[in-house]
């Protein structure tokens, strides 16, 4: 029997790797064990709770206002404690966060098989997004196997050198991840999302990337309010970060408009749900990028460079920054404009069955 150990530190890791779990809950010749290190504390609890994830460990790592040096010192120390005792055939590490860095260097150090869930994305800059794209180039740089989300991110993989043989383009488990929970019943009445009725137009907004902090974040704020005030038939929903570099800004600039609603950062069901009826989002986060595209949201991106290029060359989604007049033209040019439907483009990250593909590359071996 095969021990597959996965380390999960934050919430969309969560979100993501709740169908591999599920993939590899089915075989009876694998064993599975969770760790949580608990990165993200409060927000990932609560949603291992939601989809029904039980790591059998719990780091709980988290320190407030901890550094990254500080957090990756302690991630080090517990995780390297956890892979000596269970010694497993192989570790999983899904995307770009701190949790999957030390998990790859670790297993470099171990000599244990390492596969990075979400291989081959990159911006090209270091800076942006920080420090994802360095956490991401260092588990590339040691992983034993690539499940990389498209046929791009394997052509990046392959001109850094990486063998084909390593290379399994699978889909990405974000499109598996919404696919199922879309589906699942929904009470709107009963959630934050019943500020406005379901039906009722909306722009929904997430923006908490650490390159965003300060004016960035500035901006992007007052890019709303110019919008909150143009479009006043619109509500704009707001799930707010709870990191307090965020939290300050925002509630700041924009806690006494009228049709800004700002709510904390909804469990993943009410997410889907809130990108399944949205008229546009505005967002810096990855995985929105890739959900959103399953339900042919109009979607503009709060960067100026995205790892995720696939959905601009799609139309899936449109890169605006943080500049003011970007953000406010192209989101009065969808909600001005009552043409402007969902799109039909067919998902560029993934069909739903990306975790299959993950399991039986680890249960054959290759």
């Amino acid at each position: 029997m095969k021990t597959i150990l996965s380390f999960i530190g934050t919430r969309p890791e969560a979100i993501k790797m709740m169908p591999v779990l599920r993939a590899l809950a089915v075989h009876d010749d694998l064993r599975s064990i969770v760790v949580s290190t608990g990165q993200h504390r409060e927000m990932l609890r609560q949603t291992f709770a939601l989809l029904d994830i039980s790591p059998q460990i719990d780091l709980d790592v988290m320190q407030a206002n901890q550094s990254l040096a500080v957090l990756t010192a302690n991630l080090l120390r517990t995780m390297d404690d956890v892979l000596e005792q269970h010694s497993p055939d192989w570790v999983l590490a899904q995307g770009d966060t701190t949790t999957v860095m030390v998990a790859a260097l670790l297993c470099h150090y171990r000599h244990l098989p390492f596969g990075h869930i979400e291989a081959g994305l990159r911006t090209g800059d270091l800076n942006a997004p920080f420090p994802e794209e360095a956490n991401r180039r260092i588990a590339d740089l040691l992983a034993t196997a690539y499940f990389a989300p498209t046929e791009q991110a394997a052509a990046i993989l392959c001109a850094e050198g990486v063998s084909p043989s390593a290379i399994h383009i699978t889909g990405n488990t974000a499109v598996d991840a919404a696919q199922a929970v879309s589906v699942m019943p929904f009470a709107w009445q009963d959630s934050p999302l019943a500020v406005v009725a379901p039906d009722a137009p909306f722009v929904l907004i997430t923006a908490h990337r650490r390159e965003n902090f300060g004016a960035p974040l500035e901006r992007i704020c007052a890019a709303i309010a110019q919008l909150a005030q143009l479009f006043p038939q619109f509500a704009f929903i707001y799930t707010v970060h709870l990191n307090p570099n965020v939290q300050a800004t925002v509630h700041h600039r924009l806690g006494n408009i009228t049709n800004v609603h700002l709510m904390p950062p909804l469990d993943y069901p009410a997410m889907i749900q809130a990108i399944r009826h949205a008229r546009c989002i505005l967002t810096d986060s990855g995985g929105i990028q890739e959900e959103a595209p399953s339900f042919g949201v109009p979607l503009l991106v709060l960067r100026e460079s995205t790892e995720r290029p696939e959905g601009v060359a799609a139309g899936c989604a449109t890169l605006v920054g943080t500049d003011i007049e970007r953000i406010v033209a192209a989101v009065a040019n969808i909600l001005s404009d009552p043409t402007v439907q969902h799109h039909s483009i067919v998902n560029p990250y993934g069909d739903g069955q990306a975790a299959a593909r993950i399991v039986r590359v680890l249960r054959e071996g290759k």
